[in-house]
Order: structure tokens, then C-alpha cells, then sequence
């Protein structure tokens, strides 16, 4: 992982999901400069593409994570 590639959003969302696994509300719940949730999901695409975060579903709902 190549540190200098992320930008603030990105490493506001990393650090939401440090010690847990979570859904898109809570990490919006979680971060203080990310206001909208399609800004959110763009940010969560980038970081899956980077191969930093990855996903899966439990009980209907969405859970991300970082690995």
C-alpha cells in the first residue's frame, strides 16, 4: 500500500474501520468530513480498486472492512 495515494477522505475512512467491521451508515456515522454517501461510496470504490478494503454481506446487510 502506497501511502502517498491517499488523500484525507481516504484515511478518515481506514481509520473508522481500524477495529471493526462496518456497514455504510455507521462508517458515515463514524466520519466527520464526508457529508454525502455518494461521496462516501466513491471513496469506498477507490479504496476496494487499491485492494485496501473489501466487502461482504451478512444478514441483508453490507459490512466493509480493511484488510
Amino acid at each position: 500500500m502506497n501511502q502517498t495515494n491517499l488523500s484525507e477522505k481516504h484515511i478518515t475512512v481506514l481509520k473508522a474501520l481500524e477495529n471493526e467491521h462496518l456497514t455504510s451508515s455507521q462508517i458515515m456515522k463514524k466520519v466527520e468530513n464526508i457529508s454525502l454517501i455518494l461521496v462516501l461510496y466513491t471513496i469506498m470504490d477507490e479504496l476496494e480498486g487499491m485492494g485496501i478494503l473489501k466487502s461482504y454481506t451478512k444478514k441483508k446487510k453490507k459490512f466493509h472492512y480493511t484488510c
